[in-house]
């Protein structure tokens, strides 16, 4: 990470997250419930989704751009709520910026290395995150003896964005996908994609009481609380109402992005607001 300019960081200034679209939103939304008085500038990259299909050179450029418009609002810590853009844009990203940022990808790896029991860790992702093997990476320097399972589920993020999140088409689906893990007789499945908190229930039902399911997006809001904690930087005070606590920015249309983020964020009515990203 670059030198951290604290000159440039106020305890109640907000955190900015980002993703490639919704999916990040579970990540706001555990940051919301760990971190209660911190205040969110949230941006969905709803024009130029997904990320999973795209190049590493390509998804870091977007990243790019995207901290370039979350630093327009003072924003003391940045977290990528994205596990593609985490593998293949936060080293990039951790050389120019100077305050801290954090991915999802390290503390996901952090926690299955430490709650895994026989050393067979599953990762389920986007096919990017799968071949990038960063969760590979990442969990080998903790521990070189785990052997680490990667399957991509690219169809998860279309049926968890219909909404069919108790379904029996996800079902079948989550079905075939998990089969060869639970042959393979791993104890430790690393959602590996911001989108999957959303079946947790439908896949701890698919892989059995004996798995451990890890939640990055848990992870990271607990790393990130612990993070601003160390360098006193969490807010004091609770915001005043009307304070625009949460505020929701996308790159393309607003009102399928504000229908996802009401289904899963219990905070009120949420807007969001489009803004032209590539001017950034």
């Amino acid at each position: 990470m670059g030198q951290i300019n604290r000159k440039l960081m106020h305890k109640d200034a907000p955190i900015g997250v980002f993703d490639s679209g919704v999916g990040g939103l579970t990540v706001a939304r555990e940051i919301m419930r760990q971190i209660p008085n911190e205040k969110i500038i949230y941006f969905g990259d709803t024009a130029r989704v997904p990320y999973g299909s795209k190049s590493q050179e390509t998804v870091t450029r977007y990243s790019e751009q995207i901290v370039r418009f979350l630093r327009t609002f003072q924003v003391k810590t940045i977290v990528v709520a994205c596990n593609t853009a985490s593998a293949y844009a936060l080293d990039s990203l951790e050389q120019d910026i100077d305050i801290p940022i954090i991915g999802v990808v390290k503390p996901g790896a952090k926690t299955a290395t430490e709650v895994t029991r026989n050393g067979k860790i599953g990762v389920i992702a986007t096919e990017a995150t799968i071949g990038s093997q960063m969760y590979t990476k990442y969990i080998k320097n903790l521990n070189k003896d785990v052997t680490i399972y990667g399957k991509a589920c690219p169809l998860f993020v279309p049926l968890v964005e219909e909404g069919l999140w108790e379904d029996p088409v996800t079902d079948e689906i989550a079905r075939r996908y998990l089969t060869e893990l639970i042959d393979i007789d791993i104890d430790t499945l690393i959602l590996g994609c911001t989108h999957y908190p959303l079946i947790r229930s439908t896949l701890g039902r698919i892989m059995g009481d004996k798995v451990t399911l890890v939640n990055p997006a848990y992870e990271t809001a607990i790393e990130l609380k612990q993070m601003l904690a160390r360098m006193d930087m969490l807010n004091d005070e609770t915001p005043a109402l009307g304070s625009n606590k949460y505020q929701f920015y996308v790159s393309d249309k607003a009102e399928k992005f504000v229908r996802f983020a009401n289904s899963i964020i219990k905070y009120g009515i949420l807007s969001a607001k489009a803004v032209n990203i590539e001017e950034y």
